[in-house]
C-alpha cells in the first residue's frame, strides 16, 4: 500500500520552480504516483525533477530551432529578387562585293552578304541593316578596304545609323589620292540599342571613282573583304 505523503503546496513548489507551467507538471506528478504502490522518495522526486528540467529544455532547443528557422525564411522572403544575367550577344559580318557610288556626295548604306557568326545580332532586309534582339549597349566595330580608281584627290565619309535616323556626331572623313590608291580605315561606335533596333554604316563621297573594295584571295593572302562589321555587346 502506498504510504501516506502529503504533497507539497503551491506555495513550496513556487520556491524551486520558476513557472506555473512546471508547478503544475509537478502536481499531476503527485497525481499520478497516487495511484502506484511505490512511496514518492527523495530520489524518485529528484528524478522527476531532472525529467522535467530535461523535457523543458527539449522543448525550448526545439521552439529556439523553429525561430531560427522562421527568421531564416523571413529574411530570404525581404530579399530583393535575382537579376537575371543577360546573355552575351554578338555579330561578325562581311562583304564580298566592291561597293560604288553612282553619285556624288549621296548617302549609301553600306551592305553586308556573309555572316561569320551571330548570337542575337544580325543581317535584316535590306541587308545594310544590323539588328538587335535585346535591349543593351552594343560595341559596333568596323573596317573599310577604300580604293580609287582614277589620279586625283577624292574623300569618303562614314557615319551610323540607327532605325533610319542618322546619329549626331559620327561622322569620320577619310582623303584618298591617286590612282589604285589602296587605303583601309576602321573605327567604332559604341551605342545604346532597344530590341529590335537596327544599325546601319553610310558612306559618301564626292569622286565616283572611290570604291568601297573587294579582292579576291591572291598567295599569299585571302580573300580581302570590302567591308568588315563585328557586333559586341558591352558587359
Amino acid at each position: 500500500m502506498a504510504a501516506d505523503i502529503n504533497p507539497p503546496t503551491r506555495s513550496e513548489l513556487a520556491s524551486f520552480l520558476p513557472s506555473p507551467r512546471l508547478i503544475r507538471a509537478f502536481e499531476k506528478l503527485f497525481e499520478a504516483d497516487a495511484t502506484v504502490d511505490t512511496p514518492l522518495d527523495q530520489a524518485t522526486l529528484e528524478q522527476n525533477i531532472i525529467d522535467t528540467y530535461s523535457a523543458q529544455a527539449s522543448a525550448q532547443q526545439a521552439l529556439s530551432a523553429i525561430q531560427g528557422l522562421t527568421d531564416a525564411v523571413n529574411a530570404l522572403l525581404q530579399l530583393p529578387p535575382p537579376v537575371p544575367s543577360k546573355r552575351a550577344r554578338y555579330g561578325s559580318f562581311f562583304d564580298t562585293t566592291t561597293q560604288t557610288a553612282a553619285v556624288i556626295n549621296t548617302a549609301y548604306p553600306v551592305t553586308f552578304n556573309t555572316t561569320d557568326l551571330s548570337n542575337g545580332v544580325y543581317i535584316g532586309t535590306p541587308t545594310s541593316r544590323i539588328y538587335v534582339d535585346e535591349p543593351a549597349v552594343y560595341n559596333f566595330q568596323f573596317s573599310v578596304q577604300l580604293d580609287k580608281t582614277l589620279g586625283g584627290v577624292a574623300i569618303f565619309d562614314f557615319w551610323a545609323r540607327v532605325n533610319g535616323v542618322d546619329v549626331p556626331n559620327s561622322n569620320g572623313r577619310v582623303r584618298i589620292q591617286g590612282n589604285n590608291a589602296e587605303l583601309i580605315q576602321a573605327w567604332n561606335y559604341v551605342l545604346n540599342l532597344k530590341a529590335g533596333d537596327y544599325f546601319e554604316l553610310v558612306w559618301a563621297t564626292d569622286d565616283i571613282t572611290c570604291v568601297i573594295q573587294y579582292y579576291s584571295a591572291a598567295a599569299p593572302h585571302p580573300a580581302t573583304p570590302s567591308v568588315i562589321l563585328t557586333v559586341t555587346t558591352v558587359p
